[in-house]
């Protein structure tokens, strides 16, 4: 199979602000895979709000919702590899990303007891931008961690 190259990725040297999140799940990586590439709209985004189909360069935008405001997200698949890796940009919002084009990128790392998710986001345009970030996303993956638990029953 060839592989896809991304059309443009963004230059994120003068936005020097990353973090990394790591998670322990208990699912084999082709169902977090799925998440992240398919289903947004089981863990993540408000019902009915994703047009997203996993496929390098396809964009996608889906909502979600917090304290009664809502959120769009807004991106593009970068980087696809089945079950291993899931690379997209991500934009958001004054109250998210500031409208700067970021990274995130998601790896998936069999272990015996199922998946250690590694997620890094890069390309904050300030401290204050990536630190919020860095509060939510492990509250992000704890939630999709319960979602699947409770589909996959």
């Amino acid at each position: 199979m060839k592989q896809v190259m991304p059309i443009c990725t963004p230059d994120l040297s003068l936005r020097p602000f990353s973090l990394s999140a790591d998670r322990a799940m208990p699912f084999p990586s082709n169902v977090l895979y799925r998440a992240w590439t398919e289903q947004f709209d089981l863990w993540f985004a408000e019902p009915g709000s994703v047009l997203m189909k996993g496929e390098v360069n396809a964009v996608f935008y889906f909502e979600t919702a917090f304290e009664g405001k809502r959120h769009p997200h807004y991106g593009r698949f970068l980087r696809l590899v089945p079950d291993q890796l899931v690379e997209l940009t991500w934009l958001t919002d004054a109250d998210g990303t500031k409208g700067a084009e970021t990274v995130v990128t998601v790896e998936f790392k069999k272990v015996e007891s199922g998946t250690v998710l590694r997620l890094d986001h890069a390309g904050f345009l300030d401290k204050e931008s990536r630190d919020k970030h860095e509060q939510t996303w492990p509250l992000v993956l704890a939630q999709l961690e319960d979602r699947l638990k409770s589909i996959t029953k």
